[in-house]
């Protein structure tokens, strides 16, 4: 079993990085230990109540929620992203762990795969 950090970092809507994360995340966990990690942009799909019909994007962030279905817990939020966009205190729509750009980078370090997106 290999170690798999899938990082997003792309905002939610206006390109399929982030539906393409998610699908990635929830094939390899069957054989894998998923890691996944929302950073820069990538915090902006944790919002509720996003409305990417509005510009004819597919909505795809309840797939989030399939995340915890399939056994991937460890979910990370960068700090200095969400300050760096004013959420520091905003309400994000799945379980995660707000982490400091230290702490993310140590645990990016121990993964054997690492995939950006």
């Amino acid at each position: 079993m290999k170690k798999v950090a899938i990082i997003i970092s792309s905002p939610p809507h206006g390109n399929a990085k982030g539906r393409e994360a998610l699908d990635v995340a929830l094939a390899v966990s069957a054989i894998n230990h998923v890691s996944v990690f929302f950073i820069n942009d990538g915090v902006l799909h944790l919002l509720p109540k996003q409305q990417p019909n509005q510009i004819l994007m597919r909505d795809y962030i309840a797939t989030l929620n399939m995340l915890e279905l399939y056994d991937i817990e460890d979910v990370y939020v960068c700090e200095s992203s969400l300050e760096a966009r004013n959420l520091a205190n905003a309400t994000l729509n799945i379980p995660n762990k707000v982490l400091d750009a230290l702490s993310i980078s140590q645990l990016l370090s121990i993964q054997d795969v690492i995939l950006r997106f």
